[in-house]
């Protein structure tokens, strides 16, 4: 049975710009997007926010698939629960 997904909105905690709209699978907090679940990027593809200038992630790969691995504390989250 495939993990359920849903899809979160992520936003520059500088400047609350949107950054992107991801399918995130699992109940986790979020560490890393991987390239192939971004659904909407609204930013220039350079892991920077276009707004404020803020670097957000890093290009980082895990099990051969290329992914971004966030900075903790540079983005906040909408649409995902937290217990």
């Amino acid at each position: 049975m495939p993990k359920a997904r849903r899809t979160i909105s992520i936003h520059c905690a500088r400047c609350r710009t949107l950054l992107y709209k991801y399918a995130k699978g699992g109940t986790g907090g979020l560490v890393k997007c991987f390239v192939e679940r971004i659904l909407q990027d609204r930013t220039n593809g350079d892991l920077t926010c276009h707004e404020c200038g803020q670097q957000f992630a890093r290009h980082w790969a895990t099990s051969g698939k290329p992914a971004h691995r966030i900075i903790q504390g540079k983005v906040y989250v909408k649409g995902m629960t937290r217990r």
